[in-house]
């Protein structure tokens, strides 16, 4: 399976640049994938104060951003997983598209864990975990908290993907996340595809670094700071 995570500031306060700017690196980071990971609200950012300030910039499931990562799986048959603030009647959840290689939704998935700077505004997910199949195996999605999340990795250790997609705000704790994303990892036998931003966001702090892990093995790694584009190959893995 190629995979392929972009490292991504979002523009807050100009939505319509932010999309621009990450379209552009999804582009060219899903050209030579099978899965391309976007980071959590990947075009909005993720400091919010309250409700009013995410519905503001929350989309439907199906609105501007979704139409325009689709018309990327499709040119390049990529599946593409992209966190964004999602708007569902009067509820707001974190959430992240899983789109299929024929630009369709194949899924919204909720961010089950919340975070404390997740909690003025959000629901609690309430879509359940899935896996998906690609022509290189399965992925399964999870949003930044939701590794720490024991039910969720007794899950992925049971079904056994292949690949976690992992959209992510890591909060920058002055040492690297990933041999913490590794050990969580461990029992799962899944590689980790984690797609970070980094900097501030409001009163936190951002790590960057995001990475490609299989296993112990750091297949492709980022900077603390800076846009970018991540690409491996995760091969097949063997049947014990």
């Amino acid at each position: 399976m190629r995979v392929a995570a972009v490292q991504y500031k979002a523009i807050q306060g100009a939505h319509e640049a932010s999309l621009a700017g990450l379209v552009r690196l999804a582009d060219e980071a899903a050209a030579a994938a099978d899965l391309l990971v976007l980071p959590e609200m990947a075009v909005t950012g993720y400091g919010f104060d309250d409700p009013k300030s995410v519905r503001a910039v929350a989309e439907v499931a199906r609105g501007p951003t979704f139409e325009a990562l689709a018309a990327i799986a499709r040119a390049h048959a990529c599946w593409i997983v992209s966190g964004f603030p999602e708007e569902a009647g009067e509820r707001l959840y974190n959430s992240a598209h899983v789109i299929e290689p024929s630009g369709e939704l194949a899924f919204v998935y909720r961010k089950t864990l919340l975070y404390e700077a997740d909690l003025p505004w959000a629901s609690p997910g309430d879509s359940g975990w899935r896996t998906f199949e690609t022509s290189g195996g399965t992925f399964a999605v999870g949003i930044c908290m939701d590794l720490n999340d024991d039910g969720f990795i007794a899950w992925l250790t049971e079904r056994r993907p292949r690949a976690l997609a992992f959209p992510t705000n890591w909060i920058d704790q002055e040492e690297t996340p990933w041999n913490y994303w590794a050990w969580r990892m461990i029992d799962t036998g899944a590689a980790i595809i984690a797609a970070n931003s980094y900097g501030p966001e409001g009163a936190l702090k951002l790590r960057g670094e995001s990475a490609i892990i299989d296993g112990t093995t750091l297949l492709a790694a980022a900077p603390p700071t800076g846009d970018g584009v991540l690409r491996a190959e995760l091969l097949e893995r063997a049947i014990s």
